[in-house]
């Protein structure tokens, strides 16, 4: 994959949102890519319906609360971006959560973060906001932790390989990254796992990533996401890169269980692809 170029940054009122944009900020210019600042969230009357049976005072009182909201988001945003061309703030008419993914398929790079379900804001987005845009728009996706360290250059990156296109496009979004680290990992569980990570090896050589220290495990992918998420830790790991797996039933996102693991306990950040 060519280094993004086009970056869609989602914000909301969450506490971690500053951070998210100033690590937004060092990945464009890192990059020499253009950052897009998108507020979505949902809106008070989506998130407390009943209030359409109260007042209209009521209803007029939840729109100013959103409108305040937004007028945060943006000052924090023009704080974060004060004086770089790289970084444009936007809104849609309509900023409901399941538009945001139309948006992402402009987008070489969706940069979002962890949900936080102690976070006051939480109930800004749905709960299934992050898998359903990751499955929805199909275009890799940088989640940031809601605790820890955000490294936007970072020097240790760990690869969750397996067999699958979900995996492959994973990699192949990382490439950038990968060429700039000072150290790639790559881990693959399951039968024939060491094989499986020859053939990585072969391909990240033939990109120029020459240094590629392989771990496989052949006792299966049971617990993948946690172990991965220790093996990030041993290693001081910056970057973890692996495939995002699910899909919809009955509009219920059902998720593969180490992508589940990971959106509820990363503790890096972890670049996704489905």
């Amino acid at each position: 994959m060519q280094t993004p170029k086009s970056i869609l940054l989602h914000l909301d009122g969450s506490t971690r949102t500053a951070e998210r944009i100033a690590f937004a900020r060092s990945l464009a210019e890192a990059f020499d890519a253009q950052v897009t600042g998108a507020p979505c969230t949902l809106s008070a009357l989506m998130r407390y319906p009943f209030a359409l049976e109260g007042a209209a005072e009521a209803i007029a009182i939840m729109r100013e609360g959103d409108e305040a909201a937004r007028d945060r988001m943006y000052a924090s945003f023009t704080a974060q971006a004060a004086g770089s061309p790289r970084m444009h703030w936007t809104e849609q008419e309509s900023d409901a959560p399941w538009g945001f993914a139309r948006r992402a398929l402009y987008a070489d790079l969706v940069i979002l973060g962890q949900r936080n379900p102690e976070d006051p804001m939480a109930s800004e987005l749905p709960a299934d906001f992050l898998p359903h845009l990751l499955v929805e728009s199909g275009r890799p996706a940088l989640v940031l932790p809601y605790a820890g360290a955000l490294v936007a250059a970072p020097g240790t990156v760990l690869l969750a390989w397996k067999e699958t296109p979900e995996a492959a496009r994973a990699v192949s979004a990382a490439l950038p990254w990968l060429r700039n680290a000072s150290k790639v990992h790559a881990a693959c569980y399951g039968e024939g796992a060491e094989a499986s990570l020859k053939q990585l090896q072969r391909y990240l050589a033939a990109q120029g990533i020459a240094d590629v220290s392989l771990h496989a495990d052949g006792t299966g992918e049971r617990d993948a996401g946690n172990r991965l998420l220790s093996m990030a830790a041993d290693l001081g790991a910056d970057l973890l890169v692996m495939g995002c797996y699910g899909h919809s039933r009955a509009r219920e996102w059902i998720l593969g269980g180490a992508t589940r693991t990971m959106l509820e306990s990363m503790t890096l950040p972890v670049l996704m692809s489905h």
